[in-house]
């Protein structure tokens, strides 16, 4: 079986849960992997990803043009109404309007050279558009995991999406619930989650340092909640914190750790390699992520950072949001604050200190987040998938 991932942009430092899936989906089945833009400006490139990039497909905006009036040549109406249904439906959200045209196009130029049994869109927003257009065109199923940012923030088309795919995954039963409000009631929706492998993750029971030491993996941005994490910092004398990840809001941290008299307490690491990363998580005595909800409706998914903290033994705390108490449940696997309030996020801290969670979190990534149990629940799915037809092309 034939398999092509549609995916908004490859490589990317921040996906590894994408990376780590197609690496487990390959194993099984031949696997294509399809891009719509290009990459971000990143100076950390993931080894694992380097294999792909040989293997990527991704058109030119000339190329997406060019297809597009190749398909209005060869099935004008079927393209039209096409057109047709993707303004109205995104119309509603002016704003990504244009991204969503653009959409189009590039979905035309992957149609064109698509000979694969099932198409899978990682994430409910562009790459899924993507994979409805190219069904459209040419009657291959589809199917998409819906994830966060592009659930949340806005649910454009949506429903239509989600109805005319041959299943949706979800990365929590959260999600799942909340697809089942915004889109309906059809197809059948599965709950298959990220995950990692384990036994790369050496399990070691943490023995908290004095002062402990703190680490928190996440993209620097908002609703990440660095900022709450160190106002919590604050009230917590001696204790060092490691951040590790890059974003847009790099200098508003470090300028909030000045003005809270932590900054000779905190490093900022950037990007790093996921080597890198597990050596300073080697170090860390509690994992730390504090994320809030965004003014636009954006939150968490169940972050990988979070499952990679609880299989290497590393005590996780994060915040009560979306599916996140899926994986940290309350004093089982992990500790749990109120978004967005320093105090109580002091205290699940103190309390990840004081006890012991290690186990239990390593059993419950083992038991339901390991990648390739997932992948081949993934595999099922595509398989049962195959042969079903699409729309008749006018």
């Amino acid at each position: 079986m034939r398999v092509a991932y549609f995916v908004s942009r490859f490589p990317t430092v921040s996906e590894t849960f994408v990376l780590r899936e197609l690496d487990a989906v390959a194993a099984e089945l031949d696997v294509e992997l399809h891009a719509l833009f290009p990459p971000p400006d990143e100076t950390v490139v993931h080894p694992a990803a380097l294999a792909w990039v040989p293997r990527l497909h991704r058109p030119t905006p000339l190329a997406g043009v060019r297809a597009l009036g190749w398909w209005l040549m060869r099935r004008p109406r079927r393209t039209l109404a096409t057109l047709a249904v993707v303004t109205a439906e995104y119309a509603r959200v002016p704003r990504v309007l244009g991204r969503a045209l653009a959409t189009v196009a590039l979905a035309c130029a992957h149609a064109r050279t698509l000979r694969v049994d099932h198409v899978h869109a990682h994430f409910a927003s562009y790459p899924a558009l993507a994979a409805w257009v190219a069904w459209r065109l040419t009657g291959t199923p589809y199917s998409f995991t819906a994830h966060a940012h592009d659930l949340f923030i806005h649910q454009a088309m949506l429903a239509r999406k989600a109805a005319d795919a041959s299943f949706v995954v979800a990365i929590s039963d959260f999600n799942r619930r909340f697809l089942r409000e915004h889109a309906g009631a059809s197809p059948a929706v599965h709950v298959v989650h990220c995950g990692v492998e384990p036994e790369r993750f050496p399990f070691r029971p943490r023995t908290p340092a004095t002062p402990p030491r703190l680490v928190c993996v996440a993209t620097l941005k908002s609703q990440k909640g660095q900022a709450v994490l160190l106002r919590a910092l604050a009230s917590l004398p001696g204790a060092r914190l490691d951040l590790v990840g890059d974003g847009p809001d790099r200098a508003g941290l470090e300028a909030e750790a000045a003005r809270l008299g932590v900054a000779e307490r905190v490093t900022f690491h950037g990007s790093l390699p996921e080597a890198e990363v597990a050596e300073v998580l080697a170090t860390a005595d509690v994992f730390v992520l504090p994320s809030v909800i965004a003014p636009d409706g954006d939150m968490e998914g169940i972050p990988v950072a979070l499952m990679e903290a609880l299989a290497s033994g590393l005590p996780a705390v994060a915040t009560r949001q979306s599916g996140v108490p899926e994986l940290i449940r309350d004093a089982e696997t992990g500790f749990l604050a109120e978004p967005g309030d320093a105090g109580t996020l002091r205290d699940a801290i103190g309390r990840a200190l004081a006890g012991s969670t290690a186990a239990a979190g390593r059993e419950l990534v083992e038991r339901e987040f390991d990648q390739r149990r997932s992948a081949r629940r993934l595999v099922e799915l595509f398989s049962g998938d195959a042969g079903s037809s699409g729309p008749s092309a006018g």
